[in-house]
């Protein structure tokens, strides 16, 4: 089968299309043909070695897949082939086929396609998870998210809005803040202005900032800090930006807010029982309508290199989507 082998820690566009051998299921196991493979931005500074955690080599990146069941082995539970499913399998995505454990999927609902199922799973996770458990989100509060155009703000924007909020999007150019707006966004701020704290007091106009989404960090991270209100949370999600903020802490302990971190992975790691709800939450509302998640770019699988150099160069705008077929 075709795979994306990454044998040492390099730019990403030095990626290229191998054959390896078939993978085949073992007990508890089922064999999926991946129909699509949902990248993330980890997931490009891992194949460069920016990472601060590198897997072994070599290694097949991808941890976010949608895919139709081939064949089911021993003691496979309820999982048939010809189900549609998506799962986490940690890496091995960016692949034709993979053997993964049959509960570690889960049924796609008839209203996604396979790109949108691809896509949404890690972003949206961390959305709910740091928005309701993080922030404790309640409905009417209002969310600035940083980097809104990327996969992780466009989640944390329809959650936010299917939750009742009010939602200010930041992003960078006017083609990125338009597509926040067609996604929900109630505002836009351009946040590579100097002044764009004063654009955000604007379109305030003189109510609290309560939650700030910034999976950016850098030096968005202060401005955007000290604009929340009274009571107000600072969401640590990432630093797409590529620098560490280092915040004075006497302005928690002035402004009466709390800076909380939102590590997705590393709590499911530490609680893995409270990953299914947060699925099945997630899940029922995209059944109800609530939530639209829709992938962003589309590349074939031998362009998985030049999509991951896009997400580096922060050009990217929502999910970016590797597709088998080409």
């Amino acid at each position: 089968m075709r795979a994306i082998v990454c044998e040492s820690f390099d730019s990403p566009e030095k990626l290229i299309v191998s054959e390896i051998t078939d993978p085949s299921p073992r007990t508890g196991e089922v064999l999926l043909r991946v129909e699509a493979t949902g990248l993330g931005y980890v997931d490009a500074l891992m194949a460069s070695g920016l990472y601060q955690i590198k897997p072994p080599l070599p290694y097949i990146p991808g941890n976010e897949i949608a895919g139709v069941v081939m064949s089911a082995g021993p003691d496979a539970g309820d999982m048939k082939p010809g189900m549609r499913v998506l799962a986490m399998p940690g890496r091995g995505g960016l692949a034709e086929q993979i053997a993964l454990p049959a509960s570690a999927c889960v049924p796609i609902p008839d209203v996604l396609s396979f790109e949108a199922a691809a896509s949404f799973l890690i972003n949206y996770c961390t959305a709910w998870h740091g928005l309701f458990y993080c922030g404790r989100l309640s409905e009417g509060e209002t969310v600035l998210v940083l980097g809104a155009s990327g996969g992780v703000g466009v989640a944390a924007i329809d959650v936010a809005k299917a939750a009742g909020a009010t939602v200010i999007a930041a992003a960078s150019t006017a083609e990125k803040r338009e597509a926040c707006r067609r996604l929900g966004a109630d505002h836009t701020v351009d946040y590579s202005r100097d002044d764009w704290r004063d654009e955000l007091k604007a379109v305030l106009a003189g109510r609290d900032l309560d939650i700030v989404y910034d999976p950016v960090g850098g030096d968005k991270a202060e401005p955007a800090l000290r604009s929340l209100g009274a009571d107000g949370r600072f969401l640590v999600v990432g630093f797409a930006g590529g620098e560490i903020p280092r915040i004075p802490l006497n302005l928690p302990l002035l402004k009466r807010i709390s800076i909380v971190g939102v590590n997705w992975g590393g709590y499911i790691a530490a609680n893995p029982a409270q990953s299914r709800p947060v699925v099945d939450a997630l899940l029922d509302w995209i059944a109800r309508g609530k939530l639209t998640p829709a992938a962003g770019e589309c590349f074939p699988l031998s362009e998985a290199g030049v999509a991951m150099m896009k997400m580096l160069r922060r050009e990217s705008i929502g999910k970016t989507v590797i597709r088998n077929q080409e």
